[in-house]
């Protein structure tokens, strides 16, 4: 697949995962609506990450990167990192909050 197939892929799946969360919210699965939001961005910011030329296999080190490249050099606004981030950690607590009770 070409980088530019990708990038499509990565759309597709951003928009597939935005219209979940809609409907996730609809029906107040706010964990799962956050999930899916935060899925819609972490494919956006894949497939912005694979336009130029790099990729990681970790959520964290997109997340990273993503920060490094784009928001402390002014091309993506602070607002909309801190929002990625927001939704990385929402997803986080959402997916693995119980965790705590078993440890």
């Amino acid at each position: 697949m070409s980088n530019e197939e990708l990038v499509k892929y990565r759309f597709s799946r951003a928009k597939e995962s935005y219209d979940e969360s809609i409907l996730l919210a609809s029906g107040d699965h706010w964990n799962a609506a956050a999930n899916r939001l935060y899925y819609a961005c972490f494919y956006l910011v894949n497939a912005l990450l694979i336009q130029h030329d790099l990729s990681f296999t970790s959520h964290n080190g997109v997340k990273t990167e993503f920060h490094r490249f784009f928001v402390k050099t002014d091309k993506i606004t602070i607002k909309s990192g801190k929002l990625y981030s927001r939704l990385f950690n929402l997803r986080q607590e959402g997916d693995y909050v119980d965790k705590r009770f078993y440890a």
